[in-house]
């Protein structure tokens, strides 16, 4: 246990240290495993730099600086502080890259569902066909080897995993939970960024940039707002009404023209075939000239 003057003299060095950066980050600790948050340490360095201390002796080293006066109410029991001069974004998606997959543990709620698939188990037989089947898994032993006979979905999305299914997905090797690290808050120069904005990424606004532009191009085409982005479609839209129009009321405008008479000879060679040639009237003999 640090004695008085040595806690003052720790709260005084890491004052200075965090002076030393510009970017401040709070990275909860709270169900972090150990070994994830080594991980995220070793990646880190050597120019960034993890420090985990009291919430008491980190508060002490805050006081005086404004910068970090929103990153208070931030800072719990289990927290380590990230000091760095990268930038805040690249930092966090390096930080957040981490993750580990979790077993999972009776009475907790599946993230998804948990699929089963048939084939053949690395487990050898024994008790653990007995332990298998009473997680409702089907099970046989072919050649020696353990043996799922049917696929199936073992546990449903929101349900809750039971001791029996928690044991088998165990010895299935199964981790259907997923855990990471992740800054909540950063300051960067003064500039306070939360979470929400930290995990705005450059697919993100992309993404988005796109679906808005697709939704703004479609609503200026259909209200006929010319932008360069719709003019050709509009243009070509016009003149397919323009020529409907026209053929319409039989207007004699060039382009009207040529399809009105083109229209009108489908017609009349559709007549003559349709129509059949009279037969020749018979001839009449004249009238005798001294006829009575």
């Amino acid at each position: 246990m640090m004695l008085k003057a040595q806690k003052v003299e720790y709260a005084k060095k890491l004052k200075a240290e965090i002076k030393k950066y510009k970017v401040v980050g709070v990275l909860p600790l709270a169900s972090l495993p150990d070994r994830l948050l080594q991980k995220v340490k070793n990646q880190l360095k050597p120019d960034t730099k993890v420090v985990i201390a009291r919430k008491s002796l980190v508060m002490k080293a805050m006081e005086g600086d404004e910068r970090l006066d929103k990153l208070k109410p931030f800072i719990e029991k289990n927290v380590a502080l990230v000091l760095t001069n990268k930038n805040a974004f690249e930092i966090h998606t390096l930080i957040s890259s981490n993750r580990l997959k979790l077993s999972a543990k009776p009475n907790q709620i599946s993230p998804e569902d948990i699929n089963i698939e048939s084939g053949e188990t690395t487990i050898a037989p024994g008790q653990a066909v007995t332990d298998l089947k009473a997680a409702g898994i089907d099970v046989k032993i072919e050649k020696g080897k353990v043996v799922i006979g049917k696929s199936k979905v073992l546990v449903a999305k929101d349900a809750k995993i039971s001791l029996a299914v928690a044991k088998a997905l165990k010895m299935l090797d199964i981790k259907p939970f997923e855990i990471g690290a992740s800054l909540q808050v950063i300051v960067d120069n003064g500039l306070f960024i939360t979470k929400d904005v930290l995990n705005i990424t450059p697919e993100l606004v992309t993404t988005q940039i796109a679906q808005g532009f697709a939704v703004a191009n479609t609503l200026t085409t259909n209200i006929g707002y010319v932008t360069p982005y719709n003019i050709d479609k509009l243009v070509k839209q016009g003149y397919i009404s323009a020529m409907g129009l026209g053929l319409a009321t039989k207007s004699y405008e060039p382009g009207v023209v040529e399809k009105l008479l083109a229209s009108a000879v489908s017609q009349a060679i559709g007549i003559a075939v349709e129509v059949p040639a009279e037969a020749e009237a018979p001839a009449v003999e004249p009238a005798p000239e001294n006829a009575a």
